[in-house]
């Protein structure tokens, strides 16, 4: 979805960005959880959710880009910034929700991409909401009777990845290989197999919370 041009300007000059909110009836949570381009296609079919936006968090380098996030030398996760409706959604279902669109428990990425960038995190914009992803956290290790090696913490700042990342699952512009971004990302989900892996660890439960996924 098209980007929050407060929270990106916020973000891209160096300061804290906090989950909370933007303007009137909005509220904000950000997501680590494998390729942001997943991770953004699911959330944009979550309900209640407005906007979202692709971006670097929890390192060390200032405006990284991308080639430089991708070497694991800076610390970043690629991450979701999700704008949304508290009328319509809340925080406790959207940490619902991404916890059964991941794999929660592996340790080294996520499916088919693996690095530290590639890692899932939680990152809450106050005490409260650090308390509600604790839980959920907690909740989900219950269910699976295994460790959740999603990390929960405030969030750092959170700088939007570029233009071109941004939307990538629906983008209709045409890649060196021949292909639109979307028939692109397409091929990248199916032989990444994310979708048969979140059913394999969640069976019925998998995607809960979205009116689809890409």
């Amino acid at each position: 979805m098209k980007k929050n041009k407060l929270a990106i300007a916020v973000a891209a000059a160096g300061a804290m960005l906090t989950c909370g909110a933007q303007a009137a009836g909005t509220a904000t949570a950000i997501f680590a959880g494998g390729c942001f381009w997943s991770i953004e296609s699911d959330f944009d079919h979550a309900p209640g959710v407005l906007e979202t936006t692709s971006g670097y968090i929890g390192g060390h380098v200032e405006n990284p880009t991308y080639q430089q996030v991708i070497t694991e030398t800076t610390g970043h996760r690629e991450a979701v910034l999700v704008i949304y409706d508290p009328s319509v959604t809340s925080y406790e279902r959207l940490l619902d929700t991404f916890f059964h669109l991941i794999d929660p428990i592996e340790t080294r990425g996520q499916f088919c991409d693996f690095g530290e960038s590639y890692t899932t995190a939680v990152y809450a914009g106050s005490d409260a909401e650090l308390a509600l992803a604790e839980a959920e956290k907690a909740q989900v290790a219950a269910e699976l009777g295994k460790p959740v090696a999603t990390i929960v913490a405030l969030a750092p700042s959170f700088y939007p990845a570029e233009d071109y990342h941004q939307d990538f699952w629906k983008g209709q512009e045409k890649l060196s290989n021949g292909l639109t971004r979307a028939e692109h990302y397409a091929r990248y989900r199916a032989g990444c197999g994310k979708n048969g892996k979140v059913e394999a660890i969640w069976g019925a439960e998998a995607f809960r919370g979205l009116d689809g996924h890409a």
